[in-house]
């Protein structure tokens, strides 16, 4: 029997990340950047006005107090998108909106609160422009205004190769006028289940029977991890069946090949035939609880192939441990392992002596993590997944847990409000 780490360090030695493409910016999320992003323009670009008020000469209203106001002439305005159609003179303002451009020998912006206009109603305002204003306080040249350059500067590098893009990576780039980024392709991944037991999600159930969630469960993953599903459907247990199925996904490109079910110690021997025919494989036992049985080789073209075991939550939290790290590299991030966090189990936990991955709900309380199982724990519950959001680990050798001890939780999600 090898170990967690043993496993995934082999599994990890096959793959690299794939090729480079060159992809619109909203379908880089959750992607690694590989090339250097160098802003060609200032952000903004122009100075603006942070606030809806006026653009005034800061030296004009210097003197300016409650009770003692400054008297301007409004000679003009100016709105977002536009520009002003004068200069701003000593002694004068010009009315502005949050996001114009500053008028040329303006400095500074007045709040309309802090203004005469503030205690006309907005629709007069609005309708109504100012002649004058009064100006009830001092400001400072360049207050409520954002110079140009104020976020990103021209030639700046905005971002380096190896940055994960997020939403706001993608707003950073659509600023700057880029419509597409160049990312490591995504990667396409087989997924076949395999047993005569299994019947399709329309069917109907009969005598001995199941149907295969396993196909959609692990489409899902690999989809959510950032591959692209290949789904091959139901290979039987006939060697014709299970090889035609295999060679089908090997000619729709694939890059990785994820099975499940017939790995296990008892089963049909036709996967195991058939697998060691289609390339080279490794069938092992690892050390953990649920997930034991695990295969692993190369198929022809140097494809690698991961079988997880049938039951569900083996096949997922195998998943999790082999599979999406390998995808992950793929996608060539660096950062491969699920978040961790440290919680306190509210009941005692039992385990059987293999590294154990019991699904547990974490909440936090006064600043403390706490975990407790969503009840039965067999292999073959698939809503003690579906409850979860963490996975306890339980180190080998380790047979008990006693309630309030700590112990480290693999986090499948994060409930909303309970980040890290």
């Amino acid at each position: 029997m090898i170990s967690v780490e043993e496993a995934l360090a082999e599994i990890l030695s096959h793959v690299e990340p794939l090729a480079p493409e060159r992809v619109p910016i909203l379908d880089a999320l959750g992607r690694v950047l590989l090339e250097e992003v160098i802003s060609e323009i200032d952000i903004p670009p122009f100075d603006n006005s942070a606030m809806d008020g006026y653009a005034v000469r800061a030296a004009d209203v210097a003197e300016a107090r409650p009770g003692s106001p400054v008297r301007l002439a409004v000679t003009g305005s100016v709105a977002a998108g536009s520009v002003a159609g004068e200069d701003l003179n000593p002694g004068t303002a010009i009315r502005i909106m949050t996001g114009a451009p500053m008028p040329w020998g303006a400095d500074a912006v007045v709040p309309y609160e802090d203004t005469s206009d503030f205690d006309r109603p907005k629709e007069e305002r609005l309708a109504v422009p100012a002649k004058q204003i009064e100006v009830r306080e001092a400001i400072q040249q360049g207050d409520h205004v954002r110079p140009a350059g104020e976020d990103i500067g021209q030639g700046e590098q905005v971002m380096a190769p190896g940055r994960v893009i997020r939403p706001q990576e993608i707003g950073v780039l659509a600023s700057l006028g880029h419509e597409t980024v160049l990312v490591h392709r995504r990667p396409k991944v087989a997924i076949l289940a395999t047993g005569d037991e299994l019947l399709e999600v329309h069917e109907p159930l009969a005598p001995g029977k199941i149907r295969n969630s396993n196909e959609y469960t692990n489409a899902a993953l690999v989809t959510r991890t950032g591959g692209i599903p290949i789904r091959l459907g139901i290979a039987r247990d006939t060697k014709a069946d299970l090889a035609a199925k295999i060679r089908h996904g090997l000619a729709q490109g694939a890059d990785l090949f994820l099975t499940s079910g017939g790995v296990s110690v008892g089963d049909y021997d036709v996967v195991k035939d058939v697998l060691d025919a289609e390339g080279q494989m490794q069938f092992w036992q690892v050390c953990m609880k649920p997930g034991k049985p695990l295969a692993f080789g190369l198929l022809r073209g140097g494809v690698p192939l991961v079988g997880l075991p049938g039951n569900p939550v083996s096949a997922m939290v195998s998943f999790e441990q082999f599979v999406r790290p390998a995808i992950l590299k793929m996608l060539g991030h660096k950062e491969l392992d699920k978040p961790v966090v440290r919680a306190v189990v509210d009941e005692p936990l039992t385990n059987s002596g293999r590294r154990g991955f019991l699904r547990v709900v974490v909440t936090r309380q006064a600043g403390v993590y706490h975990a407790r199982t969503t009840g039965e724990q067999g292999s073959g519950v698939l809503t003690s997944m579906a409850k979860a959001n963490g996975l306890a680990i339980v180190p080998e050798g380790m047979r008990h847990v006693e309630a309030g001890s700590e112990v480290v939780v693999q986090m499948l999600d994060w409930p909303e409000g309970m980040g890290a």
